[in-house]
């Protein structure tokens, strides 16, 4: 399995509700509330080879309240 962070924007007032759509999806492994620019910081992880921007653009960013978002890769260091 691949990991990758993700970091949303919401629209005012519609964090929670986005966070618990996401949860309910059961798409993601860990979801934070993040204080700053975003307002959830989301952990996925995805089977090898798959194609993240794809999997971003519809399985993620199709959430209503979603404003922006942003796609952190990480790679091995340790």
């Amino acid at each position: 399995m691949v990991p990758f962070f993700m970091q949303i924007k919401c629209q005012l007032g519609r964090a929670y509700e986005v966070a618990n759509a996401i949860a309910d999806a059961e798409i993601a492994s860990e979801i934070y509330s993040t204080a700053g620019e975003f307002d959830l910081l989301v952990k996925f992880y995805v089977p090898e080879g798959t194609d993240i921007g794809h999997f971003v653009n519809e399985k993620v960013q199709l959430f209503p309240g979603i404003q922006d978002t942003r796609t952190l890769i990480t790679f091995k260091a340790f």
